[in-house]
């Protein structure tokens, strides 16, 4: 799908699923996704919630923080990466967490991220797959 895409509305028109367990910070992804021009189609807040979507087309890329309460959103992520659907992970964990070093090749986004950062990455992803080998920050 072909975006315009501008400085005020970097991610116009992409449809992105937002996993997300804390309610206060999906909120602030969800209305800093739309201020950049993005369609949130959903905010999930648990795995099985998340889990619902794994097999939609609606969808171009998903963020996916990395920890969901006692879960862990390996489960999605896999089935994504399967599917080739665009992710990036939104965590408060670091790189070099040992839970991540699966995902050492994809992009993780730390908590917080700047508005530019997140769409840097998400277009990063959008333009070449799920895979990435960088960190932003």
């Amino acid at each position: 799908m072909v975006h315009s895409v501008n400085d005020n509305n970097p991610l116009s028109g992409v449809t992105v699923l937002v996993v997300e367990d804390d309610l206060f910070l999906a909120m602030a992804l969800e209305d800093t996704l739309v201020g950049m021009g993005a369609v949130v189609l959903d905010v999930c807040h648990t795995l099985d919630q998340a889990m619902a979507w794994a097999d939609a087309d609606d969808f171009e890329v998903a963020v996916l923080d990395f920890s969901l309460g006692p879960n862990s959103v390996t489960p999605l992520a896999r089935r994504l990466a399967r599917r080739s659907v665009p992710f990036i992970f939104h965590t408060g964990m670091s790189r070099s967490e040992p839970s991540l070093m699966e995902w050492r090749d994809f992009q993780i986004v730390e908590k917080p991220a700047s508005p530019h950062t997140l769409a840097a990455a998400i277009k990063s992803v959008l333009a070449s797959g799920p895979v990435r080998r960088q960190s932003q920050r």
